[in-house]
C-alpha cells in the first residue's frame, strides 16, 4: 500500500505493466507522423490509420515480412554507412509498422 502525505492512498504498483516507462513518447509521435504521412494511397484516397487493422488477406504474415525486410534493409544500409531507398525514419517506421502488424495477426488469432 502507497500513503501519501495528502492523506491519499493507493495500492502498490509492484508488478504492473508501465506503459509510461515502456515507450518513448517521442518515438510514439514520430510513429504516427509515420502512419499520417503514409495514408494517402497511389490512387489518391486517404485511408483512415487504422486501417491496417483489417488485415492484408491471407498471407498477411508474409506480406508483412516481405515490407519488414525491405526496410530492415535500408536500415542496415544505413548503419552501415550507406545509402538507402528511404530516409531513415521512413525505414524505422516501416519496420514497426510491420512488426506491430504481424504481431497484431498473431495476438488477435491467439485470442479467438
Amino acid at each position: 500500500m502507497r500513503n501519501f502525505t495528502t492523506g491519499a492512498s493507493r495500492n502498490n504498483d509492484t508488478g504492473k505493466l508501465d506503459p509510461e516507462g515502456a515507450l518513448s513518447p517521442i518515438v510514439i509521435q514520430a510513429y504516427c507522423e509515420f502512419i499520417a504521412k503514409n495514408r494517402l494511397q497511389d490512387d489518391g484516397s486517404i485511408r483512415p490509420d487504422d486501417n491496417w487493422q483489417k488485415l492484408f488477406g491471407d498471407d498477411h504474415l508474409g506480406v508483412c515480412m516481405k515490407s519488414l525486410w525491405r526496410h530492415l534493409l535500408d536500415l542496415w544500409l544505413f548503419h552501415r554507412g550507406l545509402k538507402g531507398r528511404e530516409t531513415i525514419d521512413d525505414a524505422l517506421g516501416g519496420i514497426l509498422f510491420n512488426s506491430q502488424a504481424y504481431w497484431y495477426k498473431i495476438l488477435k488469432d491467439r485470442s479467438d
